[in-house]
């Protein structure tokens, strides 16, 4: 291959192109990003960055030694069309690059509700997102919350560590019920609780009151919370409807197999933006991990140069900080797995947990104890590799 694009210049583009270095590619790369920004971490805009602890240079991806992979950046520019054929991306300014390979590494973009235009109402997923949330924050007054997930109850910390007033929403009966299950989640969202956050479960946002700006959310039951800002944060969309038409297949992300590999040879997709199959899940999933945006593009480097790919086999890995305490969680939960303590108190906020699927351990929730979640986590059942030629 001569030419290679990355469409996508966050961590899983970034980490494309040292992927296609290291595995001594030596032709071109251009990596095309929708932001102006150079790669920037996501996990600190939630937490530090919001908080103003942490600064743009501070969350950085780029070191001194990414020189060396000679790449053409072409950021604050959009893909807005795929000639699958030729391999050739269309940008928003009528550039048409034309490649031997494509990496899709869109990522995914914060989901909205109706009346999210007005002034104040806010969601986080970029660093103009969290620059604009952050001042928002520093004049204060009380903050309202929509989603208790992971970036909402993070934002809700931060807040909270801020001084501000905080009410979470959470249409569900028990927040993170989905990636937790029921019985760990209601514990974790204790969390809000011990801090001082009130939350609001089992029921959802009917819209928002204000004319210009927002002044209160409206909840279906007819409560109404003052606001004098809210952070929508009820999941992310991934980035592929400019993949309409393509012949990619797309179907709540691009669709690929566990080498990236999407229904058209010479493209693969790694990041948010790919629904891949899974070795460790044994099903097809769409992992929003950080540690997946690393890995992955190894894999479809190597897929792309047509190397030897060893399929890994490790647990999908997450973790979150809020109100000062680690959460981690390895593995994938299915509904019917049996969570236990193993370790630790609930009522201090730090125990481990495992869930076990047929007596076979399957996953770990691990609060404040991380050297203990790292022995659970190496317990857990992984399937041997598989090495594709």
């Amino acid at each position: 291959m001569r030419a290679i694009t990355v469409v996508g210049a966050s961590l899983a583009g970034l980490s494309a192109a040292r992927a296609l270095r290291a595995q001594s590619y030596d032709g071109r790369i251009v990596v095309i990003g929708d932001e102006p920004h150079q790669p920037y971490d996501r996990p600190p805009l939630s937490k530090d960055f919001l908080a103003g602890k942490a600064t743009v240079e501070d969350i950085a991806l780029s070191t001194p030694d990414d020189a060396a992979l000679d790449v053409d950046w072409r950021l604050g520019h959009k893909a807005v069309g795929l000639d699958a054929a030729r391999r050739a991306v269309r940008l928003d300014s009528g550039e048409e690059l034309v490649s031997d390979g494509v990496v899709l590494a869109t990522g995914a973009r914060a989901r909205t509700l109706p009346g999210s235009a007005l002034t104040g109402v806010h969601t986080l997923r970029s660093l103009d997102d969290a620059l604009a949330l952050r001042a928002e924050l520093a004049e204060g007054g009380p903050l309202v919350v929509i989603g208790a997930g992971f970036i909402g109850a993070e934002v809700a910390s931060t807040a909270r560590s801020l001084g501000l007033d905080v009410t979470v929403v959470e249409a569900l009966p028990t927040p993170l019920a989905g990636p937790l299950g029921p019985e760990m989640g209601a514990l974790v969202a204790a969390l809000h609780l011990d801090h001082g956050t009130r939350l609001v479960t089992g029921v959802g946002v009917a819209g928002f009151v204000g004319e210009e700006r927002v002044r209160a959310v409206r909840l279906a039951d007819g409560r109404e919370l003052p606001a004098a800002a809210v952070v929508v944060g009820v999941g992310a969309t991934p980035n592929v409807d400019w993949l309409a038409g393509s012949g990619v297949g797309v179907d709540g992300g691009v669709l690929t197999d566990a080498r990236c590999v999407t229904e058209v040879p010479g493209i693969v997709a790694v990041g948010d933006c790919a629904l891949s199959y899974n070795r460790f899940a044994g099903a097809v999933l769409r992992l929003e991990h950080w540690t997946n945006a690393v890995q992955q593009p190894e894999i479809a480097a190597a897929t792309l140069l047509g190397r030897r790919v060893e399929v890994r086999s490790a647990a999908p890995y997450f973790w979150s900080d809020q109100y000062g305490v680690r959460l981690q969680f390895a593995g994938h939960r299915r509904p019917g797995d049996v969570v236990g303590i193993v370790e630790g108190d609930p009522a201090d906020r730090s125990f481990a947990a495992v869930y076990r699927r047929g007596g076979h351990p399957v996953a770990v929730l691990a609060v404040n104890q991380p050297k203990l979640f790292g022995r659970l986590r190496r317990e857990l059942a992984v399937p041997e590799p598989e090495v594709v030629r």
